[in-house]
């Protein structure tokens, strides 16, 4: 062994090898698919990145991911940005990201979809829990941009339509770091106001980071918690936000909002006079038909001759009484003569008429019971008779057949 060659530790050549990563791909883009995709707890993310050759272990700390505007996952094409270098403990080198990107589809549109089909899953997007729009609130609560086109658009059309609607606005940014919790705080606020009819959330149009704001998750939430009916009229026609899809209705633009809220004051003066015209020719015409029926009636022979019906109701009553008495009449002497046909029988079967003949009967005392055969009786034995007439008792002396 040469005398003066360096030695290197496992740990002294891993740093060496580091240096050179390091200083030969200081920043790189690398494209490839994940897989082996783990979110820690920490908030690092841990992945591989793979072509049909080769796998590439990367790593993106919490600093740089935690703004990310899409959910990583297993088998999405991406281009990260980072540097490489070795993980001294595995001896491995990797890519530490910095920043991320979905190939192709663009990475606010592909948290769009994620966050629209997270959301509508758990419902936040059923129409049976919309609730209806009220017709010509008397106030409409505002969350919008105080300077942008869309406030200035409601309040032209407020008060060239109908002047007595009050607006009430809440000043948001509406695009931005933080609009989103702003316009979702503003929401909220109204609710615990509690005296507007119905909430507007509005800007004008834009890119779709300028209407960002509107399709996170902290506005969605603010207005599916929303007691107070929302509408949600954000961009052009064209544009679709993940508010749309929560509010309770979905305007295409401000204006359109507004026109919705705010009707014509001229026309519902209008349509009202129509209303009240077609009442009273109603009423109007109820009031012929009574007063002809009136006259039918005050013409026809009950009304004009009443008391004829009293006193031929008198007659008939009259009537109804004297056939009442005579068919009871009736109905006593059939009664009558089936009692007395009755009484005849039980006189001719009563022991009584037997006794009236001269026939007696004998009880055997104390028991009281008859005497029908003389075996029932011994000397001795107290006996009743009972007559026709009275009754008497006596002693049995002797006995024979």
């Amino acid at each position: 062994m040469e005398r003066n060659k360096h030695i290197y530790t496992v740990s002294e050549l891993t740093r060496e090898a580091r240096i050179l990563f390091e200083s030969a791909f200081p920043a790189v883009w690398v494209e490839g698919e994940i897989s082996n995709f783990s979110a820690h707890s920490s908030g690092h993310m841990y992945f591989s990145m793979k072509d049909e050759n080769a796998v590439l272990n990367c790593a993106m700390f919490k600093a740089e991911n935690q703004h990310l505007k899409f959910a990583p996952k297993d088998g999405m094409q991406v281009l990260c940005f980072g540097r490489v270098s070795i993980y001294d403990k595995q001896g491995k080198y990797q890519l530490y990201a910095q920043a991320m990107e979905p190939k192709g589809l663009g990475a606010l549109q592909l948290a769009f979809q994620q966050l629209k089909e997270r959301l509508q899953k758990e419902g936040l997007f059923d129409a049976a829990r919309k609730k209806p729009i009220p017709f010509l609130p008397q106030r409409i609560g505002v969350v919008t941009s105080p300077t942008g086109a869309a406030i200035r658009d409601i309040l032209n059309i407020s008060s060239r339509r109908y002047q007595n609607i009050e607006i009430i606005i809440l000043p948001v940014r509406v695009q931005g770091e933080g609009a989103s919790q702003e316009i979702a705080n503003a929401v909220t606020e109204f609710n615990e106001y509690g005296k507007v009819d119905v909430i507007l959330v509005t800007r004008g149009g834009g890119s779709l980071e300028d209407l960002w704001a509107f399709n996170e998750e902290p506005t969605a939430r603010a207005i599916y918690d929303s007691k107070i009916p929302v509408i949600s009229a954000v961009g052009h026609e064209v544009d679709f936000t993940i508010s749309d899809f929560v509010a309770d209705f979905r305007a295409p633009t401000p204006s359109a909002a507004a026109e919705l809220l705010i009707p014509e004051k001229e026309k519902l003066i209008s349509k009202l006079e129509t209303i009240y015209i077609r009442m009273t020719n109603s009423f109007l015409h109820k009031v012929n038909m009574l007063k002809q029926q009136l006259g039918r009636l005050k013409e026809s022979y009950v009304l004009r001759q009443p008391m004829n019906l009293v006193l031929q109701m008198k007659q008939r009553l009259d009537d109804l009484a004297h056939t009442l008495v005579v068919g009871m009449d009736h109905i006593i002497k059939l009664n009558k003569e089936e009692l007395k046909t009755v009484v005849g029988k039980l006189e001719a079967l009563s022991p009584l008429a037997v006794l009236s003949r001269g026939y007696s009967i004998t009880f055997k005392l104390p028991d009281a019971k008859i005497v029908r055969a003389i075996k029932a009786l011994r000397p001795g034995d107290k006996v009743k008779t009972k007559l026709s007439r009275g009754e008497f008792i006596s002693v049995v002396e002797k006995t024979g057949d």
